[in-house]
């Protein structure tokens, strides 16, 4: 196989400075909080005489600070600020996008993000499937919460008041077999629904569509909007369902879970 990560000429428009810096910032990550100067040359390959003119020039743009040891460095306000406002202006469907489109390509169905509005679910985005039959809903779309699971992964955390109060004590509709007739029976799913975190369902809703579905939170923790995939005529696997499947709709409820979290 041809490796084609690298372009076959060098560009040279290309500054190396900048390019340099710029894997330095790269290097702070994850656990990667702090780092030494010699320990910077050693991972990005560079003179140490190099690494600290570098430092010296991002540190004094506040793109890096120096520790009270004089010897690591961490990130600076500069580009921490610049960051958080940045994804502090970024609206949650915004957010979202990518990591759906993401979802629909590596799961080839379609995927989804809605939002809570008092007893209805409401489409806020949508990724139809590229090679089967998609999902008919459109943004907009509004479904009941108690039919869906959709919708279920928006409540399974509320209280029993804040459930009584959502629903009263009327009848709820019946759309399918295996929908909940009653506040008593829907918190016998929403109960099944904490302890696995997620929801799926083989014509729950509609006759024909499969889905896998999970909640999504804020920086406080807090659901507030949910996201699935979702197959038309076409009967998924139980063990894909809740295996693969389930895997990747958590994935992206949690990667869009953290974005979220990085903008409070």
């Amino acid at each position: 196989m041809t490796d084609t990560s690298l372009p076959s000429e060098p560009n040279r428009y290309i500054v190396p400075a900048l390019a340099q810096g710029l894997g330095i910032l790269s290097l702070f990550g994850g656990e990667n909080r702090s780092f030494t100067a010699p320990e910077i040359a050693r991972r990005l390959s560079l003179p140490r005489t190099k690494v600290f003119r570098l430092l010296q020039t991002l540190q004094s743009m506040d793109y890096v600070r120096c520790g009270e040891d004089k010897r690591h460095f961490t990130l600076g306000p500069a580009l921490l600020r610049g960051g958080f406002e940045y994804l502090a202006s970024l609206d949650m469907v915004e957010v979202a996008q990518p990591v759906l489109q993401r979802l629909r390509d590596e799961t080839g169905l379609s995927s989804h993000m809605a939002i809570r509005d008092k007893r209805e679910i409401v489409y806020v985005s949508r990724f139809p499937a590229r090679s089967t039959i998609a999902s008919s809903v459109n943004i907009g779309t509004r479904f009941p919460v108690h039919a869906t699971i959709m919708g279920r992964m928006t409540i399974f955390e509320l209280d029993d008041e804040a459930l009584a109060a959502l629903f009263g004590d009327q009848p709820l509709e019946r759309f399918t077999p295996q929908t909940p007739t009653t506040l008593k029976a829907l918190k016998v799913l929403l109960a099944e629904d904490r302890k696995r975190g997620y929801a799926v369902s083989q014509a729950f809703f509609e006759t024909g569509v499969s889905a896998i579905a999970a909640p999504v939170r804020d920086g406080a923790g807090t659901i507030v909007a949910a996201i699935n995939v979702t197959a038309v005529n076409a009967h998924i696997d139980e063990r894909a369902m809740h295996g693969a499947l389930k895997q990747s709709v958590l994935e992206a409820a949690a990667e869009i879970s953290r974005w979220l979290a990085h903008r409070s």
